[in-house]
């Protein structure tokens, strides 16, 4: 492994992830800290923490510079971005490279391409990948009006520079559109520095499967199997599952062609996620994007495959051909992942920051917990509330469901509110059961 020490540009529970990924290759570990991560798990972890700035990631975590002279101060000869934060940054990415950093993710192309969702819907065409009927960049209420009159109601309103449910909006009445427009665009200029939006048709009883891509830089792309991801809030997933159930064999295999179709397309190089709407109705799929990044729920494809995806990330970045072909994965089970997030659900999912005075994860065969926290560990303000996620591997989707209620109930977390009283709610739903997922599950069961 050429890789020798790698500078972690992220936080939480994917940090430590990394950290025990490159214990396994023999790679070293910078970890960078904000003050309020000082005494993170990842601190711990790490052969060397150095700190970059204030707790507010603005100040610290997203500081492109500051990360290039931590690397070029500690010796680094690689950067692993994680997921959010900058990870999805072609500017980052781009700055690596001029500074002789291997980045370990997509070229600075594929995520300029797959960052701007306009783009990305013209090599979803090009490359024969089914989109949802919508618009190119629209730049005004005006213009969104006139399109979605052509599409008909109800339509959603999209960011054209980012994803992650920032700036998105669905529009049942086209009399309320020029007022979510501004609502939406003014969003997506906070989060990504530009309002420009598209219209796409909505499709009222979604399910949103994605498909795992991994490719060399030596032109070989193959696909890890799907993901269902259906059950969200407010378009942030809470359970995620593979493979995704009650999919016809031929809706599966052209999900997973066109992925990787697409993926060619641009010649992508790394580990990525090409997400879809699936239209449970109809028997048909859609584009959405491409999360030119880890995911969240990676384990449940790590876990139905025997493949660890973030070491093949180093891999891949280290100029290493991938080791194994298509015909070489072997899907085994079922895998179900549970976000666990520091929130109230009875509180309309308020942050619940503080101390944890006490943590017992559920342990035993087939069950994973991936976290940074720890009994005395005080969950800061500043991030992402996700404390955990529970992940469980079953001999099929009935055995995992069991496995995860008795894993949830099992798993004792003392000092905070979080959303496990309603993850349970989630995975012991009738329709969730039988596989009768879809983006509207989650609303239902907070209406209920």
């Amino acid at each position: 492994m050429a890789i020798q020490r790698v500078l972690i540009a992220n936080r939480g529970e994917i940090a430590v992830r990394i950290i025990r990924a490159c214990r396994a290759l023999g790679i070293e570990t910078v970890q960078v800290v904000s003050d309020a991560d000082r005494d993170s798990l990842a601190a711990r972890l790490a052969d060397r923490t150095l700190c970059i700035g204030p707790a507010e990631s603005a100040k610290s975590y997203l500081q492109i510079e500051t990360l290039l002279m931590a690397a070029s101060v500690t010796g680094c000869d690689a950067v692993h971005p994680g997921y959010g934060f900058l990870s999805e940054s072609a500017d980052f990415a781009r700055r690596c490279a001029e500074e002789k950093l291997t980045f370990v993710g997509p070229t600075p192309d594929n995520i300029t391409r797959m960052g701007n969702k306009i783009e990305a819907r013209r090599v979803a065409l090009a490359a024969g990948v089914p989109v949802l009927p919508g618009s190119e960049k629209v730049a005004s209420a005006n213009e969104a009006l006139a399109k979605a009159r052509e599409i008909g109601a109800p339509v959603m309103l999209k960011a054209a520079a980012g994803g992650g449910g920032r700036g998105m909006k669905i529009v049942h009445d086209l009399g309320k559109l020029a007022e979510t427009f501004q609502a939406a665009s003014a969003e997506a200029k906070a989060a990504f520095g530009d309002g420009s939006m598209y219209v796409e048709r909505y499709v009222a009883k979604a399910r949103h499967v994605e498909v795992q891509i991994l490719a060399d830089s030596h032109g070989t792309v193959l696909h890890l199997g799907e993901r269902d991801c259906s059950s969200q809030r407010r378009h942030q997933k809470m359970v995620e599952e593979a493979p995704a159930p009650q999919l016809s064999d031929t809706l599966r295999q052209g999900l997973q062609q066109a992925a990787v179709a697409l993926a060619r397309a641009i010649d992508y190089v790394g580990a990525g996620t090409v997400e879809f709407l699936v239209d449970a109705e109809r028997e048909g799929f859609y584009f959405l994007e491409v999360n030119t990044r880890i995911q969240v729920e990676h384990p449940v494809t790590e876990m139905i495959t025997g493949i660890d995806l973030v070491q093949e990330q180093f891999r891949v970045a280290n100029g290493e051909r991938l080791s194994f072909s298509q015909q070489d994965i072997r899907f085994t089970g079922h895998a179900i992942e549970a976000r666990v997030n520091a929130e109230s659900p009875a509180q309309g999912f308020r942050p619940t920051p503080g101390r944890i005075t006490g943590w017992t994860p559920p342990e035993g065969p087939g069950i994973r917990v991936d976290s940074h926290c720890y009994e005395g560990y005080r969950v800061p303000i500043f991030y992402d509330s996700m404390i955990a996620k529970l992940i469980v591997h079953g001999r099929d989707r009935a055995e995992a469901l069991a496995m995860m209620e008795g894993a949830l109930a099992g798993f004792e977390i003392g000092g905070i509110e979080t959303t496990i009283p309603f993850v349970q709610r989630i995975v012991t739903d009738a329709a969730f059961a039988r596989g009768d997922v879809s983006t509207v599950l989650v609303d239902r069961l907070m209406a209920s």
